[in-house]
Parts: structure tokens; C-alpha cells; sequence
């Protein structure tokens, strides 16, 4: 029976993925084998020692300790694409607001107080104050082509757009989703140059910290519009009021209010809508809840943001797991305990990303505990975990 903790409401359709016959799914659970979360920060959370491996319900893992996790050899799965289309339909709604001053319009429609034919003066009279712009013949500037980003991408060539992208590590995977029609700069100072809009799609990292700030904002056409549907931090927020005072902005569209871009007339700010639909909850919940799920039962590892993928299909043999720092004839050493121990290796995968990797080993009779301690005290060894034979 496997234990997994709930730090957040989970949507039902992906908890029913986790069997009861198999699972113990609780808000509150000791030795838990896995958790799963959503927004809830575990910077200060002591988490357990039992604990194998974090699912995050959605496609940013900033409020988990990646570091702390990976030096323990647990990997943090994440639902890259499950709320592509929620985040997608809000940025083209961004544009379309930033463009036609929708937010202003409406809130001065709700001070009028007038009736009658004095209300419809009203109406005719205050329109003139919000006058905007189409969108087919302006150019979008795509910041990350991920499964979002080319989404919006798309999208928004369906508009009439002239879409431009920038994302040196593109996978191949999205670059065959993406349109031909998208055209891709060579660098984030180009794109800017040639945007009328600009929307980010990428992760919050050291890297990323106000990406758009004050020197790339200047190379954006006049009037322009700012969307960031991704994370806050990636704006120099302080940049951007600069720039929609100057009037190199006409708007800023964002996700994430701060007391400074609430108190400016040009900036719509959400309460982090990205991805609040009933859909995308779901479609994060099920994904992340099969991939927890199949790395508790076979070790496979699938949209992990901190170890490699690695899946082997299971066949009539005991299965074991290491993971360890990515360090020279690990697995020959682990080859050598097992021959050792007189054990055959009816098959084998290893896999690794940065300092860290990953090794599926089936073996044909059952590891006595001697060899997994054995195993376990090869310097560099993170974590090893026997899964036995598989379950019919």
C-alpha cells in the first residue's frame, strides 16, 4: 500500500488514477511514499524521509526545494501542456484586452449614473477615451516555445498576426507542433525590436529574473502591449510602469498584482487566472498523478524537472532503481555487486541530465538485502529503492 499526501485540493478525476485497493490518499498522512501539490510552498516544510517522490499539479515547481530533493534522490514531476490551452486562451484574451482598453471601458461604464437618453449621451460621449487597435498586421513577440508558448503562437497566427519567437532550447517535440508561419529571432533583442506585443511563456530561474526590463522595453515599438501570463519576477515590474508612463507601453496585462501595478491606470492585473479552469485542473491532475504513480510501481520517470527520463517496460523480473550523482562507472560498479551476488541482468537502462542520473536494472531472482546495502554505500549513490516483480 502506497501513501501519498494531499498539500492542496487535488482534482477528483486525477486522484481516481491512484486505486484504493493500492493507495492511501490523504490531506494528512504519516510516512508518506509521495506528494502532491499545487501552490503550497514547501521552502519550510520538513518533509519527510519517507517521502520518494513530488508531483506538482501544474507546470512551475517554484515553491518546492528542487535542490534539497534532487541531492536526495527524489524526483519532482511536474504537468508540462496540461493547462496549455487554459493559459493559451487567456493570453489571446490579454491581447484583445491591452488592445481595445476592455478593462477601462467597462469601469467607466459602471460609474455612470445617468438613465434614458442622458445614459446612452453618456455611453456615445465616453467611447472616444478608448479608442484601440486590431489585431491582424501586428507583430507578436513569443518569449519560450514550449507547449504554451507555441499554443499562443499559433493561435495567434490564426489571428492575422505576424508572430515572431525566441527559445534557444527548444525541443523537437514542440518545434513540430509549431507553424511554419512562426519566424524565429536569433536573440530576445531582436524579437523586441520587432514587437507590437510581447508574452513570455518561461519558467522563473536566476536566468529568467526580470528578463524584460527597462533597456529591452525601450526596443519595442511605440504603443505596444506586455503580457506575462508565466511568473512574477520575470517583468521588471518598476521597468514596465516606466515605460507605459513614456507611452512606450499602451498596456500591461499580468497575472501577477503587485500594490505599484494595481494603482496604475494601464495595467490590468489578474489573480493569477493562468490556469483556473476546471479543465486544466484536471488535465494537471491526471497527468501528474499517473506519472507519480508509475514511478512508485515501476521506477519510470516521466516530466521530471530534476532527473532524466527513463522508461523501460516491465517484463517477469525484480526490479531495482538508483538514482545517483552523475559520476564515471557508477554502473559498472553496480554491475559488479550484482554479478557478485550471482545475479543475472535480464535488462538495463541508464539515463542522465546534468549532475545527476538514473538507472532501471530488472535482475532475475530477488536482491537480498546485503547486496541493496551493498549498492546503497557506492559513493555517489542517492537513493535505491526495489520494486520487485511487477503487479498483474
Amino acid at each position: 500500500m502506497f501513501k501519498v499526501l494531499t498539500l492542496n485540493n487535488i482534482a477528483v478525476e486525477g486522484l481516481r488514477r491512484l486505486p484504493r485497493e493500492r493507495y492511501e490518499v490523504a490531506s494528512e498522512i504519516a510516512h508518506p511514499d509521495a506528494i502532491l501539490l499545487r501552490s503550497h510552498n514547501m521552502h519550510d516544510m520538513d518533509i519527510p524521509d519517507t517521502v520518494a517522490a513530488i508531483g506538482r499539479a501544474g507546470a512551475g515547481t517554484n515553491n518546492i526545494p528542487l535542490d534539497a530533493m534532487s541531492a536526495r534522490g527524489v524526483p519532482v514531476f511536474n504537468a508540462p501542456g496540461a493547462n496549455a490551452n487554459a493559459v493559451k486562451e487567456l493570453a489571446i484574451a490579454g491581447m484583445l484586452i491591452g488592445a481595445r482598453n476592455l478593462c477601462n471601458a467597462q469601469e467607466y461604464v459602471r460609474t455612470l449614473t445617468e438613465t434614458g437618453a442622458a445614459l446612452k449621451k453618456a455611453v456615445e460621449a465616453g467611447k472616444k477615451q478608448f479608442v484601440g487597435f486590431e489585431l491582424p498586421g501586428k507583430t507578436l513577440g513569443v518569449i519560450g516555445l514550449g507547449a504554451i508558448g507555441v499554443e499562443v503562437a499559433n493561435a495567434a497566427l490564426d489571428l492575422g498576426m505576424k508572430v515572431v519567437g525566441f527559445d534557444p532550447k527548444m525541443t523537437v517535440r514542440n518545434a513540430w507542433q509549431l507553424s511554419s508561419g512562426v519566424e524565429q529571432e536569433e536573440t530576445l533583442d531582436q524579437l523586441f525590436q520587432h514587437a507590437d506585443f510581447v508574452t513570455v511563456h518561461v519558467p522563473l530561474i536566476d536566468a529568467t529574473r526580470n528578463l524584460i526590463n527597462a533597456d529591452r522595453l525601450a526596443l519595442m515599438n511605440d504603443n505596444s502591449v506586455l503580457i506575462n501570463f508565466a511568473r512574477g519576477g520575470i517583468v521588471d515590474d518598476a521597468a514596465a510602469i516606466a515605460a507605459l508612463d513614456s507611452g512606450k507601453l499602451h498596456a500591461f496585462v499580468t497575472d501577477f498584482p503587485t500594490h505599484e501595478l494595481i494603482a496604475h491606470p494601464k495595467v490590468v492585473a489578474l489573480p493569477h487566472l493562468g490556469a483556473s479552469t476546471g479543465e486544466a485542473e484536471e488535465n494537471c491532475a491526471i497527468m501528474v498523478a499517473e506519472n507519480v504513480k508509475d514511478y512508485l510501481e515501476n521506477g519510470n520517470i516521466r516530466h521530471s524537472v530534476n532527473f532524466p527520463e527513463a522508461r523501460l517496460s516491465r517484463i517477469d523480473a525484480w526490479r531495482i532503481t538508483v538514482a545517483n550523482a552523475n559520476v564515471p562507472n557508477m554502473v559498472g560498479q553496480i554491475s559488479t555487486d550484482l554479478a557478485n551476488a550471482g545475479l543475472n541482468i535480464e535488462d538495463l537502462l541508464n539515463k542522465s541530465v546534468g549532475g545527476f542520473a538514473y538507472t532501471i536494472i530488472d535482475v532475475n531472482e530477488e536482491p537480498k538485502a546485503e547486496l541493496l546495502s551493498e549498492i546503497r554505500a557506492i559513493e555517489g549513490v542517492l537513493t535505491l529503492r526495489n520494486l520487485g516483480k511487477p503487479v498483474t
